[in-house]
Formats: C-alpha cells, structure tokens, sequence
C-alpha cells in the first residue's frame, strides 16, 4: 500500500446506461474540428488537432452547469464522447473498435472568447477549455451490448430553438480514425475518453439557459445554465 502524503483525491466517473455500475475515467481528449463549417465544406482534410481537459471537468450531464468566471462568450458544443476499455499503442484503425468500452453524448463547454484569443497568438486552446464541469457527459452505453455509434443525428437546442444538427455520418474523421491518430501519438488506456468534435452552430449561452442535446441511440441531455459567478 503506498504512503501518499495526503489521501488521493476521488476518481472521476460517469454513469453506465442500465446498470448500477460506473465507468472510471482517466484521462479526457478532445477533437479540435470534425465536421464541415461553412467555407471548409471543400477543404481537404488534415490530421486531427488534439487538447485536452482535465478528469475534473467531467459531470454527470443533468441538473445545472454552472456558468464559468473569465468569460463573455461561453458556448455550448455538443459531441460523441468514446469510452476507452483496452489500452493500446499505434492502433491500425482496422482494429480500433476492438479499444472502445462504449459511447455517450456530451457538451464541450467552452469558453470561446479565449479560445480565439488563444488561436490569434498560436497558444494553446487548454484555458478555454479545461474548467471544472465543462465537460457534462451522459452516462455511457456499452458497446458490447448496444453496438458501435457510426450513425445518427446529433443536435442541440437552446431553450427549445435548435442550433446545432448533423449525423455522425458527417464526421471528418470516423471513430476508428481518431482512436488511430491519437494511439500514434501516446499510449491509450482503459478509463480514457475522447471527444469527437462538434457540428456547427455553436453560439454563446447566457444564464437560466436550458439547453437540450443528445445523439440517436447514444444518449439525451436537458441541463440548465447557472447564474454567473
């Protein structure tokens, strides 16, 4: 048994779907761009753009997500999150699946006035993205039992008018993709999730905002938007 110097704090995790149990998560990566926006709809394509958030920032994705300090433009985005279930080095994208527990639907919470800030100078996006509950996710359905999510809308609505629509189908970059890109770069492990990307339509949100998303066979959410801090 080790003797840390204080107790090791609590381990993140997220509900599975139909079952008591609960999913650990480790580390959380995300997906810079992974649909068509406006003008880049004849772009070729580039290899992924990856950040990070921290395992704090995940939440269960019901009740309030609270309204970050920092900002004047906090947006939503919403994503297919992957579950990581098997640790894996440079993955052939034909095996990729084989490294997914399973998925859930989630919100990239962002705080976009830094991010731009931060693309201007060619900073890293990480103040924009990596604070605590910016990551709201719904519980996780295992793929050994529902299947691999390749298809199906994605949406988001704000206080009942929609703002954000595609199918999965419109990813730049599929699953397999992904996981094989990012395994190229470190070594996945069990707890691990990845965020995909959204679609656009992203757009600021302002406090008591209900925002209402989800994924076709993934999951659903209704959360409401905190007072500013």
């Amino acid at each position: 048994m080790s003797n840390f110097v204080f107790e090791p704090p609590r381990v993140s995790s997220l509900p599975v779907h139909g079952s008591e149990a609960r999913f650990p998560v480790g580390r959380v990566f995300c997906l810079g761009r992974n649909y068509l926006w406006g003008d880049a709809a004849t772009a070729e394509r580039e290899v992924p753009a990856f950040f990070m958030k921290p395992a704090t920032s995940v939440v269960d994705a019901v009740g309030e997500v609270a309204f970050p300090t920092q900002t004047d433009q906090f947006c939503h985005e919403i994503e297919l999150v992957v579950a990581i279930g098997k640790d894996g080095f440079e993955i052939d994208a034909e095996h990729a699946l084989d490294h997914v527990w399973g998925y859930a639907a989630g919100l990239d919470l962002t705080r976009r006035d830094l991010q731009m800030a931060a693309k201007a100078v060619g900073n890293p996006w990480e103040p924009a993205k990596a604070f605590d509950g910016s990551a709201p996710i719904t519980p996780i359905r295992p793929a050994a039992r529902d299947g691999h999510a390749q298809q199906g809308a994605i949406w988001l609505s704000v206080n009942g008018v929609e703002r954000q629509r595609s199918d999965l189908e419109g990813q730049i970059w599929s699953v397999s993709e992904v996981i094989s890109q990012l395994s190229h770069s470190i070594t996945l492990r069990a707890g691990d999730l990845i965020m995909t990307g959204t679609p656009p339509g992203v757009a600021a949100l302002e406090a008591g905002d209900v925002i209402n998303g989800g994924i076709d066979g993934v999951g659903e959410l209704e959360v409401r938007v905190g007072e500013r801090r």
